[in-house]
């Protein structure tokens, strides 16, 4: 699989949990006050896709062929992309 045709594969993922969950600024804005919430600190939607994309790396030391980490983690850097571009 090349480059290209991984990223197809994690942009096609990230638009099925789109269908499924809503907009990644919405649910993302929704985690982050939970988040907020539970740590008693502020927490923004930035953050929050910060410390996914985090778990997910600490998931391939153990496994680093494991596919489905390393296509979240694109998918992830996507979504806060576009978190990012909707805050400006």
């Amino acid at each position: 699989m090349t480059a290209e045709e991984f990223l197809e594969h994690a942009a096609a993922l990230v638009t099925r949990r789109r269908r499924q969950y809503g907009a990644s600024v919405d649910l993302f804005e929704c985690m982050a006050v939970r988040w907020s919430q539970v740590l008693g600190v502020k927490v923004t939607p930035a953050q929050v896709m910060v410390c996914l994309i985090d778990l997910k790396v600490a998931r391939l030391i153990h496994d680093p062929q494991h596919l489905d980490s390393i296509t979240d983690i694109a998918g992830y850097a996507g979504c806060l992309a576009e978190v990012l571009l909707a805050a400006q």
